[in-house]
């Protein structure tokens, strides 16, 4: 079961962070959330991935993003999903094609044509998700949603809405008693 506030619990006990940080979009910023602090531990990947599927569309065939970020929540979504009885399917996108085999950035038992939720732990601008998209537009899925565990509320939300993607994160920046900064 999803509990919001154990997961805020959790994230405060181990991924809140407090100092002078460089973040993946090059950005500066005060605080720094692991989020595979939370993911990479059993109680927190349970609370995120029940969190996710209340949250997902009832339409998706498939769920997946970026490695090595999204690994351990596509697993965890995909095993309550099997819970549910459900037959979700789960994808890993590559930042480098492997350079053997079949040089393929989508990993996993998904096709062209699938309805596809990109997942991801923490969006600041959303440059991670957006290549993970790229990627899997690329290779013929029709991408859907994204979720997120929290939203940094720094623009990527909204780089998601102005795309078209439903965008929904189980926690806010703002739940953690952070004032966000100006959007860019």
């Amino acid at each position: 079961m999803y509990n919001k506030q154990e997961l805020m619990d959790l994230f405060r006990e181990r991924a809140l962070k407090f100092g002078d940080f460089t973040l993946a979009s090059g950005k500066k910023a005060s605080y720094y959330l692991d989020g595979k602090q939370v993911t990479l531990h059993a109680r927190g990947l349970s609370l995120v991935s029940h969190g996710f599927l209340d949250h997902l569309d009832p339409n998706i065939d498939a769920v997946g993003g970026m490695s090595i970020g999204a690994d351990p929540i596509v697993a965890g979504i995909l095993s309550a999903a099997a819970d549910k009885q459900s037959d979700l399917l789960g994808f890993l996108v590559r930042k480098e094609s492997k350079g053997h085999g079949t040089n393929k950035f989508v990993e996993g038992p998904v096709q062209p044509g699938m309805k596809v939720a990109i997942v991801e732990d923490v969006v600041t601008t959303g440059g991670s998700s957006l290549l993970a998209i790229e990627r899997v537009q690329e290779f013929g899925c029709e991408v859907k949603q994204v979720l997120s565990i929290i939203d940094r509320m720094e623009g990527g939300a909204n780089r998601f809405r102005e795309l078209g993607f439903d965008f929904q994160s189980l926690l806010t920046i703002e739940d953690f008693g952070i004032t966000p900064p100006e959007a860019s």
